[in-house]
């Protein structure tokens, strides 16, 4: 979700809300990866919990200047303050992913978000009614 909310809020030059310092670390995985995981675990297999993710966690704030690269603009940063509940970092163990479905992630950061520019930029019109 916040990759498609900060390509907007920095393409439409809309501030973006940034609670912490931007240092908290997470994983992000593009959504043909997840796909790809989620056909290749319809295999019959039994019960089992199998995590599926990007095992590379990124700083928010090196995310954030990713996407300006991506988009060409700079972002308007609203800072908050930190969440009670925020963790500085998250991440997928997709050990078993990669043992059990022989799957791990064939975006990098770079790859997805990029793909998700340029799908905003040929759907901005219906990209902007949604309701955030």
């Amino acid at each position: 979700m916040s990759p498609f909310r900060f390509v907007r809020w920095i393409y439409e030059g809309v501030p973006l809300i940034l609670y912490g310092d931007g240092s908290q670390r997470r994983d992000f995985t593009y959504v043909w990866d997840i796909a790809r995981g989620i056909n290749a675990a319809l295999k019959p297999m039994g019960y089992e919990i199998i995590n599926l993710g990007n095992d590379r966690p990124i700083e928010i704030r090196e995310f954030i200047n990713k996407i300006e690269d991506a988009v060409g603009r700079s972002a308007i940063i609203d800072e908050k303050e930190p969440h009670a509940a925020d963790v500085s970092a998250t991440w997928a163990s997709i050990d078993k992913a990669r043992s059990m479905l022989d799957w791990s992630p064939d975006y990098d950061i770079d790859k997805g978000l990029q793909e998700v520019v340029d799908w905003y930029t040929q759907n901005r019109a219906l990209a902007k009614s949604l309701e955030l």
